[in-house]
């Protein structure tokens, strides 16, 4: 794209202070841009949290985006209450990032993966970080609900981690590929269906096997009642072969329904947290979200948005809960996109929602 024309467009406005006023914000607008290859400013970023502006974890995905789109930036750097993104032209092949202690790896593919999925070529990411770390979804969630979902609308998008990467240390490392589309299909996904079969993966790292096996337990016991086939796969490491750079542990669930849909759910151990109370959050999590009878789960939505809001036609999907980290990113795609949006239910509560994708294609 001529950089002159860049420079003569419009710059979009986002208030950073908008809505839930965290990360979320930045990671959408930033994926819009990106995708749209439309200029914005974020200003007020963080503005109400006791320590306003930019954290480490915001400009890893903000650069490495920007990396993708060859994208003039300033204001990129801790404390930042103002950003300014510029794309200039879509690119694709091969890169490296190190996101820096125990940053969540997950958080940085919210950014990149819908402007990934435009690249003129096929985009290969290794990604060194935060694998299971608080307040982010897990790198298993990623790959066991987001990923499949994904391909639901056409897109194919494959995660693998090499190593896991816990709070503090991190030092996790994540493989993801992304292969090129010319454009996303419309999804209808309102009701989850019959449920088939649970599946999950129970694992810890620089701590004794058992740890992994009691969460699966608990976990299996919890939902024995729903389901007649619950598969959790322990991942355990042989204290000579460990080579992490610090313990922890965790859980992912994921209900397959007889329509092809995924819901998930999550819990992180901690020093003093039982295994046990490790397994049934996650396991009691799940069963609330399956028992909406909704398609897509609460943290899955405003992960989808993107996608949707680009997809060639009209998506309507099932909400378990309304957040606000899925109303923030709503504002955020209607602010940069332009696209047309329907949400019924209220906060906290199961919805409904209709999004009129802009069909926006690779070539655009």
């Amino acid at each position: 794209m001529n950089l002159k024309l860049i420079h003569s467009m419009s710059v979009i406005s986002i208030d950073g202070a908008y809505g839930e006023g965290g990360g979320q914000i930045i990671r959408s607008t930033i994926a819009l841009s990106a995708l749209t290859m439309k200029p914005v400013i974020i200003k007020n970023i963080r503005a109400g949290r006791p320590q306003p502006g930019l954290k480490r974890q915001h400009i890893a995905g903000v650069e490495l985006t920007g990396t993708l789109v060859n994208a003039e930036i300033s204001g990129l750097e801790i404390g930042s209450t103002d950003l300014k993104f510029v794309p200039t032209e879509r690119r694709g092949g091969h890169f490296k990032y190190d996101v820096g202690t125990a940053g969540a790896i997950s958080l940085v593919l919210q950014a990149i993966l819908p402007a990934a999925v435009l690249s003129p070529e096929k985009v290969h990411f290794k990604i060194t970080g935060g694998t299971d770390v608080s307040w982010s979804p897990p790198i298993d969630y990623m790959k066991n609900i987001l990923s499949p979902m994904l391909k639901q609308v056409g897109l194919s998008v494959h995660i693998d981690q090499e190593k896991r990467g816990h709070y503090p240390r991190g030092g996790g490392l994540v493989n993801c590929s992304v292969e090129s589309t010319t454009e996303v299909t419309p999804l209808y996904a309102v009701k989850f269906g019959e449920l088939e079969e649970i599946n999950g993966i129970s694992h810890c790292v620089r701590l004794p096997a058992h740890v992994a096996s009691r969460q699966a337990s608990a976990a299996k016991t919890e939902l024995s009642g729903i389901s007649p086939i619950v598969k959790i796969y322990e991942e355990t490491y042989p204290k000579e072969r460990d080579t992490h750079l610090g313990p922890g542990s965790g859980i992912v669930l994921w209900g397959k329904s007889d329509s092809g849909f995924r819901i998930g759910a999550d819990a992180l151990g901690d020093r003093g947290k039982r295994a046990e109370i490790v397994g049934e959050e996650a396991a009691r999590q799940l069963k609330d979200e399956i028992g909406v009878g909704y398609a897509i789960g609460s943290h899955l939505s405003d992960m989808l948005v993107p996608f949707l809001a680009i997809a060639t036609g009209i998506s309507t999907i099932g909400i378990t809960k309304v957040t606000s980290h899925l109303t923030t990113n709503l504002w955020v795609n209607e602010r940069i996109l332009g696209v047309k949006t329907h949400l019924s239910g209220k906060m906290g509560e199961p919805g409904v929602l209709e999004i009129e994708g802009v069909g926006l294609t690779s070539t655009q």
